[in-house]
């Protein structure tokens, strides 16, 4: 197997340290560099458990980063913090694969929206991905299969751990504020909200809120039919869509979080319908992490890079401790 050297932008947060984990461990990847500005010149082995190369932390701006002859760069910065990289890559006609996590990109229609079990077919390789967003993923997974069956707006209540709130200090991450507590922010327009609505086409309400547990989202999404169908209709609908997804397992109770923590998939279940048959509750779950992070990163990366999507990415296990 050929390997592809590939660099990470925010080594430092949660999502690096899965990316790191995965790309270590992955046969056809190899690290070209890390670039923190917290931990440079620090062993990358010294802070993410599993990983058992002599690779240490760099501080790299844009410019040594377009410079580094790569196959891929992974931007796993937050918000707003990309385009000078970007940039950077373009002015220097950089071929290397740029897969963005932050929301910068997710708008813009020359960047491929990789959330592959959705938009697969609209990759043509593509050198610029956007990485979806974690709560997006999971509202798009469980909203999906009955777009069409829709009458109006689906109502999402997500309720996610404090590692999405990432590693600057917030009252979202804050432990003494959230324990017993469950924290609600942002209940209108969230960016997640705006995302979803996009790329399915349709209006979404989205109200987002933070829990005491480190890591995993919650999705109970609320449905109306244009006309009624029967609980076991619903569930052979989703088990069709996803038949062929090795990351998405459709169960007919309801998932737990603390089931999701640490493993790459998402599950889709409840499936409650109330009487009548037109209203469906469906509850999806995710490690925000990873299937909502470094997962779907990496199953972007194998796609734009030659390998197999699911090369590198544990069918049955994880990569990962389930706790911070």
């Amino acid at each position: 197997m050929t390997r592809r050297a590939i660099g990470l932008v925010g080594a430092r947060g949660h999502t690096g340290a899965e990316l790191i984990r995965l790309a270590g461990a992955h046969p056809g990847l190899e690290l070209g560099f890390v670039s923190s500005r917290e931990l440079q010149g620090q062993r990358v082995a010294d802070h993410v458990g599993g990983y058992h190369g002599d690779l240490r932390y760099g501080l790299l701006d844009a410019e040594a980063v377009a410079a580094e002859a790569l196959d891929a760069i992974v931007l796993a910065l937050p918000n707003d913090k990309a385009a000078p990289y970007v940039q950077a890559l373009d002015a220097g006609g950089s071929e290397a694969v740029i897969v963005d996590l932050s929301a910068d990109y997710r708008f813009d229609e020359r960047w491929y929206y990789g959330l592959p079990e959705l938009t697969r077919a609209r990759y043509a390789g593509q050198r610029r991905i956007s990485n979806p967003g974690c709560y997006a993923t999971a509202m798009q997974l469980a909203i999906a299969p009955l777009t069409e069956m829709l009458t109006g707006p689906p109502q999402c209540f997500g309720v996610s751990g404090y590692s999405g709130a990432g590693t600057t200090p917030s009252d979202r991450n804050d432990f003494d504020k959230l324990r017993n507590n469950l924290m609600p922010y942002a209940l209108v327009g969230h960016v997640h909200e705006r995302e979803v609505s996009r790329h399915l086409g349709l209006p979404v309400e989205f109200m987002p809120h933070v829990a005491p547990h480190f890591r995993g989202i919650t999705m109970t999404v609320n449905l109306w039919l244009q006309h009624p169908v029967k609980r076991e209709a619903i569930i052979d609908r989703y088990r069709a869509f996803y038949a062929d997804e090795a990351l998405v397992h459709v169960v007919e109770e309801a998932p737990w979080v603390s089931r999701i923590a640490g493993r790459h998939h998402a599950e889709i279940g409840a499936f409650a319908v109330a009487a009548g048959g037109r209203r469906v509750v469906i509850v999806a779950t995710l490690d925000n992490l990873l299937k909502g992070a470094a997962t779907q990163a990496l199953q972007n990366l194998n796609t734009a890079l030659g390998f197999d999507e699911l090369e590198g990415i544990p069918a049955n296990g994880t990569t990962t401790e389930a706790t911070a």
